[in-house]
């Protein structure tokens, strides 16, 4: 992890790897890493898809000013598989979250599908969110720029060799960084006892249309928040346009848009999210 992080540029505070905890809520057995450190309540929330891993080169290169936890959304990860995926479930995960660490009041960062919950949250627990950023999202999404990678995650099955299931998502997105990949998809996989690796994310697919009718209310859950738009610069699912228009709706917005990055900005490009971070998270 730290070998890699240094190689995409990330200054690493401390190179120790994060405690684990795990909570229960609703039947529901979550998981999450908790980075340490002191200063602001940072709770990172994963894209649909992905696991709280995604953010480990952002934590890396954060630790030291904020106090960092990445959970693992239900169905994802490390945390139990659920007959509830409801953004509104989620967002109570993440509630629940907060409660177990004592956190009275956190800043939230959501990428995609995160990034609707952590809205949800905000929509509903106003008493409960000082700052808010938005990693790739807005209403107006391009869904249909995810197909082929929704087509691939949908694919994914036990497998022998992992360096096949990375040469397929290389072939998917030929221009992402062939090391991060290879990180992601052992985080995706877990090796089972016959020596097969095997998803550990909910195989079953998401309810996408009451996740884009999430994403088109996202604007009116925002109130006097301050809000930080992060866009990946060569994002197809969030264009420019797009992003500026959810910008202009927001009393206190901004929005970054971060070089050399598609949707996994987080993975893509970490030294610029962790800078555009560090700036809007500081107390």
């Amino acid at each position: 992890m730290t070998d890699l992080a240094a190689a995409l540029g990330v200054r690493i505070h401390d190179p120790g790897p994060p405690s684990e905890f795990h909570l229960s809520r609703a039947g529901c057995r979550l998981h999450a890493f908790d980075w340490g450190g002191t200063g602001p309540e940072v709770l990172l929330l994963h894209g649909g898809g992905l696991t709280a891993h995604t953010w480990d080169f952002v934590c890396l290169g954060l630790r030291g000013a904020a106090r960092l936890i990445a959970l693992d959304l239900r169905g994802h990860g490390d945390s139990g598989w659920s007959e509830d995926y409801r953004i509104a479930t989620m967002a109570e995960d993440v509630i629940a979250t907060a409660d177990h660490l004592g956190f009275d009041r956190v800043r939230l960062v959501g990428m995609s599908l995160g990034g609707v919950v952590a809205a949800h949250v905000a929509g509903t627990r106003p008493d409960r969110v000082e700052r808010l950023v938005l990693v790739d999202v807005a209403p107006g999404v391009d869904f249909e720029s995810t197909g082929r990678v929704r087509a691939f995650m949908a694919g994914l099955g036990p497998v022998d060799d992992l360096d096949a299931v990375v040469d397929a998502a290389m072939r998917v997105s030929p221009r992402a960084h062939r090391a991060s990949v290879t990180y992601r998809m052992r985080s995706l996989f877990r090796r089972a006892p016959n020596g097969e690796w095997v998803p550990k994310n909910d195989p079953r697919p998401p309810d996408f249309p009451a996740i884009l009718a999430a994403i088109e209310q996202l604007a009116s859950q925002l109130g006097e928040l301050p809000v930080l738009l992060v866009r990946g610069g060569r994002s197809r699912v969030l264009p420019q346009s797009t992003a500026e228009r959810l910008v202009g709706r927001v009393p206190d917005g901004g929005l970054v848009v971060v070089p050399d990055a598609g949707h996994n900005v987080q993975e893509d490009n970490p030294v610029a999210l962790t800078a555009a971070l560090r700036a809007f998270l500081a107390p």
